[in-house]
Formats: structure tokens, C-alpha cells, sequence
């Protein structure tokens, strides 16, 4: 049977203290940090936010606590998600590898994808980052875990792939890691030092056999 994000997986996975691996004070930290990075790099406010694979939209009250006026936008694949808060959460149905062809009127100047990618197959991550990279305006929080980490929590489909795996998958769409988890948008290349960025494999394209 295929996963289903419904009522009893968010109930189990969020809200049960006997599952549920994350807290509102951590999450409250990770949205700060996310904010921090996405306004240093674009040298002003945050005005809006694409938060994909969102859920419930669990970053929505605390990106609107830092930033009252911001414009949130959430994309989920869980029927159960967007039918209960679609409306008053503005979150669309979709799946991450629609990303690839799916766009806006705007730009974005945060692009969140928390917990979500190492429960996807390649083909469909590389469609969904491909369009990131496109849509991104500062910074992409592209939090993901690898077999490198002790994970805890959900493990159902999930993807024990190499960190190199996952940064060669990002330097192939152009996005450039800034370090805690945080992706720039390839355009803001050519205005930041050397050393801001942290160490990845280059895109495979160009790298050669030895």
C-alpha cells in the first residue's frame, strides 16, 4: 500500500508525544534562521515565502510572527491537507516534481521543502529542484536527511542516500550551498565571497573520470 498523508499520519507524526520528533520551539528556531539567511543575502525584508511539501503549513505561524506582512504560499501533495486548510492557509495541492514546469507570477524570495526530500525517487527530486532554482529569489531551506544521519521519526519509503548524492543533485540544478540546509539562488552567484559557500561536488556535467 502506498503512504497516505492523511488526518491519522499528521495526528501520529506531529502530535503524538510518542512519536513526534520535532517541537514548536525547534521549528520556531529553524523559521528564524531560514528569515536570517534569505534577508542577509537579499539585503532586505522578506516578502514571500513558497513553503513545498508543507503539510498542515506548520511554518505559517511563525514566518507570519517574524513577518506579519509576508506572503506564505504552500504546495502539498495530502488531499487530507489541502481540503482542511487550503483556504485559510493558502496551500495548493501539488506533488514536488510538478515544480518542474509549475510557476507563479513571482519570483520567491524564501523556498522552503522541510522533511521531504529523501522520501522521493531522483527522478522526480531533480524535476521539482530544477524548478526551485528557476523560481528561488534569495535562499532555498532544503532541509534533508542522509545515511550519514541517526533519523528518527517517519523511515517509511524513506531514501538512505549519501550527502555527496544530495549536493551533486543540487550543484546540477545550480543552487549553492550557504551551510544549515540553506540554498542560494544561482543568480546571487557572482555577489557573494568565496567562502560563504561551503565545499560541494560540481555539477555532473563537469566533472571528469579518474
Amino acid at each position: 500500500m502506498s503512504k497516505t498523508y492523511d488526518r491519522a499520519y499528521f495526528d501520529k507524526w506531529y502530535r503524538d508525544s510518542a512519536h513526534a520528533v520535532g517541537s514548536a520551539a525547534a521549528l520556531k528556531r529553524k523559521v528564524a534562521l531560514a528569515v536570517a539567511q534569505a534577508e542577509y543575502y537579499l539585503g532586505r525584508p522578506l516578502r514571500n515565502v513558497l513553503d513545498v511539501g508543507c503539510g498542515e503549513g506548520a511554518w505559517r505561524a511563525p514566518l507570519r510572527a517574524l513577518r506579519p506582512g509576508v506572503d506564505y504560499r504552500g504546495l502539498d501533495a495530502s488531499e487530507y491537507a489541502v481540503a482542511r486548510y487550503g483556504r485559510s492557509r493558502n496551500i495548493g495541492l501539488a506533488r514536488f516534481g510538478q515544480l518542474e514546469h509549475l510557476r507563479f507570477d513571482t519570483r520567491f524570495d524564501l523556498i522552503v521543502c522541510s522533511d521531504v526530500l529523501h522520501y522521493l525517487k531522483p527522478a522526480e527530486l531533480r524535476a521539482g529542484l530544477a524548478g526551485i532554482a528557476e523560481m528561488v529569489e534569495g535562499v532555498a531551506f532544503l532541509e534533508v536527511f542522509t545515511s550519514r544521519d541517526g533519523v528518527d521519526g517517519d523511515l517509511e519509503g524513506f531514501h538512505h542516500r549519501s550527502p555527496d548524492w544530495y549536493l551533486r543533485c543540487f550543484a546540477d540544478a545550480g543552487l549553492l550551498p550557504c551551510g544549515s540546509h540553506c540554498y542560494l539562488a544561482p543568480r546571487l552567484g557572482r555577489r557573494i565571497a568565496a567562502l560563504e559557500l561551503a565545499s560541494a561536488p560540481r555539477p555532473a556535467a563537469t566533472r571528469t573520470k579518474g
